[in-house]
């Protein structure tokens, strides 16, 4: 059976591997396809499909939106991008100044709190965009914290002692704008947050007329309770299914490509669904 996987990142956000690397590795382990998702950003999309051509495997251009609701963050996928997508392009120019902002206050926080942290430092490690992952780093190789979770619990998590909320589009938004670039635009992983199922439900609702055209069943931290509910949404609201390892390389050192922590198999069938949705709506593969 041929496996697919629609959710990765590179380190044009705040995975480890070059999109090209990535894109190698997603060859090496026998994928049909790849789609390259990174938070907030286009920047590593020529370069995948660049190797996807060199190497014979189809890389679709995507990108991970954050969105903020009342529970807390949504994520929202956009899948087969166009390359020209200039509203795309300005709306994540103004996240990543935001980004970059709240980036130099964490830093700064840490400081006050007496760590030796500097912004140089992180920059260093992270090559490109830089992110939460990667000050967590920093704090590891100078021994503040054994590992990335506790950097996380301590300091960077929605309860530490330097936490910053982020800037994010609404979801409705987020959705609106990619489906008017003509992208298949999906749900990320659901149920990781375990909000309440009913408000989950009627949220899923009201997306899908906002332009949610697809929901993200497979997932490296969804059980096979998550998928059929997602299974089962999909059915409920006319939606089709997606689904990915949601890969960061050595920032999430469990997950692997198509296969996750083990368990995930997301068949090529899966793709060409999603593929036949778009035709039906008239918009290219």
């Amino acid at each position: 059976m041929k496996l697919i996987d629609l959710h990765t990142h590179t380190l044009a956000s705040d995975g480890t591997d070059s999109p090209s690397a990535l894109v190698q590795k997603a060859h090496a382990a026998g994928l049909a396809a790849v789609a390259v998702t990174d938070h907030d950003t286009v920047s590593g999309l020529d370069e995948a499909e660049e190797a996807g051509r060199d190497l014979g495997i189809k890389v679709i251009r995507g990108c991970e939106l954050s969105t903020h609701t009342e529970h807390g963050e949504v994520h929202i996928l956009g899948l087969w991008l166009p390359r020209d997508a200039a509203p795309l392009q300005d709306q994540l120019g103004y996240l990543r100044r935001k980004r970059c902002e709240r980036n130099r206050a964490i830093v700064e926080k840490l400081r006050a709190l007496g760590l030796d942290v500097t912004l140089e430092e992180v920059r260093a490690i992270a090559k490109e965009s830089v992110g939460r992952p990667h000050i967590a780093a920093v704090l590891v190789s100078k021994g503040y914290v054994r590992d990335v979770g506790e950097a996380f619990r301590e300091y960077l998590g929605f309860y530490g002692k330097a936490y910053l909320p982020k800037e994010v589009l609404e979801p409705e938004a987020a959705v609106r704008l990619l489906a008017g670039l003509g992208a298949t635009v999906s749900l990320a992983h659901p149920l990781l947050q375990r909000y309440p199922l009913p408000w989950l439900e009627g949220f899923v609702e009201h997306l899908s007329g906002c332009g949610l055209t697809a929901i993200e069943a497979w997932h490296s931290e969804h059980s096979d309770a998550d998928t059929r509910q997602c299974v089962e949404w999909a059915r409920r609201f006319g939606l089709g299914l997606s689904g990915g390892s949601d890969y960061h390389g050595g920032n999430k050192p469990g997950i692997r490509l198509g296969v996750g922590r083990g368990g995930l198999r997301v068949p090529l069938d899966v793709l060409e669904k999603l593929e036949a949705q778009r035709r039906a709506q008239g918009l290219p593969c």
